[in-house]
């Protein structure tokens, strides 16, 4: 189980539960605070690469990180 409490600290922004996280390789790891086992990694366009999230999930996700992309660019920066 990951520590939530240090993805928290560490993320770059987090939406509606969401911990949205940079990685150097470019990627979003994505991991929902509140069910830690569901969890998500996108790639820079904001497609899907690998998740344990259902389909309904996985849709949310992507649309909190698209709606606000742009402050994950601000905190790369």
């Amino acid at each position: 189980m990951p520590d939530v409490e240090a993805v928290a600290s560490g993320a770059n922004m987090i939406v509606n539960g969401y911990a949205f996280t940079s990685t150097p390789d470019g990627r979003v790891r994505v991991l929902n605070l509140n069910a830690p086992l569901a969890a998500a990694v996108l790639d820079g366009d904001g497609r899907v690469l690998e998740t344990t999230m259902d389909d309904i999930e996985a849709g949310i996700v992507l649309g909190y990180y698209r709606d606000n992309e742009e402050f994950m660019e601000a905190a790369r920066a």
